[in-house]
């Protein structure tokens, strides 16, 4: 999906030339896995993208620490799956939406693709939505404005590409940095109640009917247009001449997979934190929408907590504005074999925000339904995975054992079931919960 560096060698080509190196047995040591960090972290940004911000926001001023646990399980339901998804590139040279494409019938692909656009655009909706309004925060430019200028910003940092793959994954790299040293800083400025965080990650519990949309739109951040992606960037990431070299790869993948997520993970468990903190407990526990949140800490926790947090959102919605277009550009030359002009795409894809600011629409709770509607949509590409890495006849030696297959399988019943509960209550069939 990248195009070729022309001219001198660039970083790119260096990084190309240090694989193959550590192939041939020429590099060693810790720094050998440098050649192969970048998929990962270019996959993980979607597990920081404003979506988060709302969702976990609202987490944690309404239920404090309570819903801790479904950002871990989520957290460890994306290390898997990207690893899977990576594992799927490096081991076919194809990405996922090719192989569904070569593997299932024609009606099901087109419903897949189908279902992967009406993603792209719920995805896009938050992350443009996010940038924006961290700039109309940060800067006091108008929002409509504001939309305007990132979108240029993320067209232009896609024309990165044309130079090839590394100045993509270190700028994506270079926007995680600025996301988590934020939240770190955070941690700093409101400690949260560390017993309380650990039994709100080993303890599962829901606390009526907000608490399981709450849930499924934190597991609606295991963005399924990351699992796509990830197999597409480790496709024809560095050339393979054996089955050694692959191995060694997946190998690299899985530790930078574990690196990567971990972090998101983190990152997701400090926003939740910061807010119970900041919110829970008080005058300010129904605190929902970003632009309440960034006001309010200001006077609770001062003007830097309030500025780091603004920080934070507009380099997570304009990395994840990047990371959604290269996923686009993958399912829908992977689905269907088509391309469309980068800026056409972009444009397409950006009309919901703009209707949704036109129309005066609350923008954190269109962030929420956004990834309640990826979550609903995420059993599709996950089941799929599932399938095609289990099956030997198109993974080869890398096909899945019967335990990765079964962690798997349980995994997609976690989100499928979650989903469930959420339609359920939603055509008021759900079983009553206390609290609700």
């Amino acid at each position: 999906m990248y195009a070729p560096a022309i001219g001198r060698a660039s970083l790119t080509q260096r990084t190309v030339l240090a694989g193959r190196d550590v192939f041939l047995g020429r590099r060693r040591g810790p720094l050998a896995m440098l050649p192969f960090v970048g998929p990962a972290v270019i996959a993980s940004i979607a597990y920081m993208d404003p979506g988060n911000f709302a969702t976990n926001i609202q987490a944690g001023a309404k239920y404090g620490y309570e819903l801790l646990w479904v950002a871990l399980s989520a957290n460890l339901v994306a290390m898997l799956f990207q690893a899977l998804s990576a594992k799927v590139g490096i081991a076919t040279g194809r990405n996922l939406a090719e192989l569904c494409r070569e593997h299932f019938a024609a009606p099901v692909v087109y419903a897949m693709w189908g279902a992967s656009e009406i993603a792209a655009v719920a995805t896009e909706l938050a992350e443009l939505l996010g940038a924006s309004l961290g700039l109309t925060l940060l800067c006091g430019v108008p929002l409509l404005a504001s939309m305007l200028l990132v979108g240029i910003a993320t067209y232009a940092a896609l024309g990165l590409q044309r130079w090839g793959f590394r100045y993509v994954e270190i700028l994506i790299g270079c926007f995680v940095g600025v996301i988590t040293v934020s939240y770190l800083l955070e941690l700093v400025i409101a400690p949260p109640h560390w017993g309380a965080v650990a039994a709100g990650m080993l303890v599962p519990h829901l606390d009526g009917a907000g608490s399981i949309s709450l849930a499924v739109g934190i597991v609606g951040a295991t963005v399924m247009h990351a699992i796509y992606l990830h197999s597409g960037l480790t496709q024809a990431r560095l050339p393979f001449t054996n089955a050694e070299a692959r191995r060694k790869t997946l190998g690299m993948s899985n530790r930078e997979v574990l690196l990567a997520l971990g972090v998101a993970g983190l990152v997701n468990i400090a926003m939740i934190a910061m807010a119970a903190v900041a919110f829970h407990g008080g005058a300010h526990n129904q605190t929902a929408e970003i632009e309440t949140a960034y006001r309010t800490l200001a006077p609770l926790l001062g003007a830097g907590a309030a500025g780091l947090f603004m920080l934070a959102l507009l380099a997570s919605g304009f990395s994840s504005s990047v990371v959604g277009v290269m996923a686009g550009q993958v399912i829908m030359q992977g689905f269907v074999s088509f391309r469309i002009p980068l800026w056409l795409r972009r444009l397409v894809v950006m009309m919901p925000s703009f209707a949704v600011i036109i129309a005066g629409m609350d923008i954190t709770h269109a962030f929420v339904l956004s990834q309640v509607v990826l979550s609903l949509i995420l059993p599709i590409p996950m089941v799929a995975l599932v399938r095609l890495t289990a099956n030997r006849d198109v993974m080869g030696e890398f096909a899945n054992s019967r335990l990765t297959n079964a962690v798997a399988v349980t995994a997609t019943v976690f989100v499928s079931a979650l989903n469930a509960v959420l339609l359920l209550g939603i055509v008021g069939l759900g079983i009553p919960l206390s609290g609700g």
